[in-house]
């Protein structure tokens, strides 16, 4: 192993720095003798034996300075080395970063071949899929836009950064910075390149756009539907009763409709405002269920529908927010009430005492089931409100769509069982907001069951009282 740089001059004088007293004494000596010879104090022959004798004992004084001062140098040398690291740590410290980084370098801008990552951390060899800490870096990266921010920084001196996007079935975008760092030791240049990943920021973007566009297209409907009808009461159908009276509650449904639709925005963005802060009074839900029972009755016998409520006995206590309670629970049965015939019961069960896998577990072992929401950190008990239908049922592929802002399930986005889309989307937000989830089971042909389940306050955590039934 090399020797530190810091420490070669030692390397270079620490033998030398020795010789100097010797050959000082060594002269000093001879100087004597021939002082003393010129002063006739010694004859020729003892002169030269006092020269001799001055010389010899110079000469062996040398060599055990030479032995002296390498020995006490190797030994500072092998000190110096146990007690310098194995390696710099620079590549470690790169290496364990989270975003991925490479160091490229390259002679002439004309030789594509000469533009080579020198090193590669290890999240930009998962990212890039390399195998090696170095290679051409056309082999690595192929999009124009990245290798011409590349090219700037190594030979305009300049920072540059551009979008890069991988392919495969999950998409990803991230954001390259190239930033030059200048001339390495044999005259190439090096640049730095470095990705943020933005994958979530475009996500939210796109959630955004397609947000905005929805809304804009389901309100746009109601709007051309109500100026359509305008139109003719005040052309032909003016004098028309009978198609003026028709005209208008069509018109009043379509202004319903954009009632509801806006009253369900803004719902959606004032939970989402608060979502981050967990609510913390104490609601009982079995009484929110039965509130919203009483409430949906005569809805439901109108339609010819039994809402069958399951209660538990002493309530059902949960740490929440009741307003967002009970519109979780009117969103759930109202939502049921729609895709049930004439003769269907409608069933609302309330669980308390489970754990987040017992409660978004499913009832049916022949239907499919999708966790749509699930806690970050599950701290149980939990209590479960499972709504249950006996309508149509929904095809296991459109499952997780459900929660989606404006989406429908095919066949069913217009008629008697039209509404704004939105309803399971507040329903999951309002989950979330109280560190609760969702799940749906349903079987087609066969019925729907979503439950919706809540952290339960700590006073019943104990035991789960027994169940009683009441027939709406």
């Amino acid at each position: 192993m090399p020797f530190p740089s810091s420490l070669t001059p030692i390397a270079m004088r620490a033998p030398q720095g020795w010789r100097w007293p010797a050959l000082a004494a060594g002269a000093a000596g001879l100087a004597l003798v021939v002082v003393l010879a010129l002063s006739r104090r010694l004859d020729l022959v003892e002169a030269l034996s006092a020269s001799l004798f001055v010389g010899g004992v110079t000469g062996l004084a040398l060599l055990a300075a030479d032995r002296s001062a390498q020995a006490r140098f190797d030994a500072l040398m092998r000190s110096s080395v146990e007690r310098a690291p194995e390696a710099p740590p620079y590549p470690a410290l790169i290496n364990a970063l989270p975003d991925p980084i490479l160091v490229v370098s390259a002679a002439e801008r004309d030789d594509l071949t000469s533009r080579r990552y020198i090193f590669a951390n290890s999240a930009a060899r998962d990212l890039l899929r390399i195998d090696r800490g170095e290679g051409l870096l056309v082999s690595a990266i192929r999009d124009p836009l990245v290798l011409e921010a590349v090219d700037e920084a190594l030979f305009a001196g300049l920072d540059a950064e551009a979008v890069y996007e991988t392919g495969g079935v999950q998409d990803r975008f991230l954001r390259a910075y190239a930033r030059p760092l200048g001339l390495a030791l044999d005259g190439r240049r090096l640049a730095i390149l470095m990705f943020r990943d933005e994958t979530e920021f475009h996500r939210v973007e796109r959630t955004r756009v397609d947000f905005l566009a929805n809304a804009s297209h389901e309100l746009r409907t109601p709007l051309a539907s109500l100026s359509g009808f305008i139109e003719t009461l005040r052309g032909h159908a003016k004098e028309d009763p009978g198609a003026r009276e028709r005209f208008l509650g069509i018109m009043q449904a379509q202004a319903e409709r954009m009632r509801r639709l806006i009253d369900d925005l803004l719902s959606l963005s004032r939970i989402e405002l608060n979502e981050h802060i967990a609510p913390a009074d104490r609601v009982d839900l079995a009484a929110a269920v039965m509130d919203v029972v009483d409430a949906l009755t005569p809805i439901a016998r109108e339609r010819g529908v039994t809402l069958e409520p399951r209660l538990p006995a002493m309530g059902a206590p949960v740490t929440g927010d009741r307003d967002q309670l009970v519109q979780v629970v009117q969103n759930l049965v109202d939502n049921a009430l729609k895709y049930s015939g004439e003769g269907a019961t409608v069933r609302i069960l309330v669980e308390p005492g489970l754990t987040a896998e017992s409660a978004a577990a499913g009832q049916r072992l022949d239907a499919a089931r999708l966790a749509l929401l699930t806690p970050d950190h599950p701290q149980g008990p939990y209590t479960a409100l499972r709504v249950s239908d006996q309508g149509p049922g929904i095809a296991r592929a459109n499952l997780p769509r459900l929660t989606e802002r404006f989406y429908r399930v095919e066949g069913q986005k217009s008629g008697e069982r039209s509404g704004t889309g939105l309803g399971l989307a507040i329903v999951k937000h309002i989950a979330n907001r109280h560190r609760g989830g969702l799940a749906v089971e349903s079987a087609e042909g066969q019925g729907t069951t979503f439950t919706a389940y809540f952290p339960q306050a700590a006073a019943t955590a104990a035991a789960a009282p027994a169940a009683v039934a009441k027939v709406s």
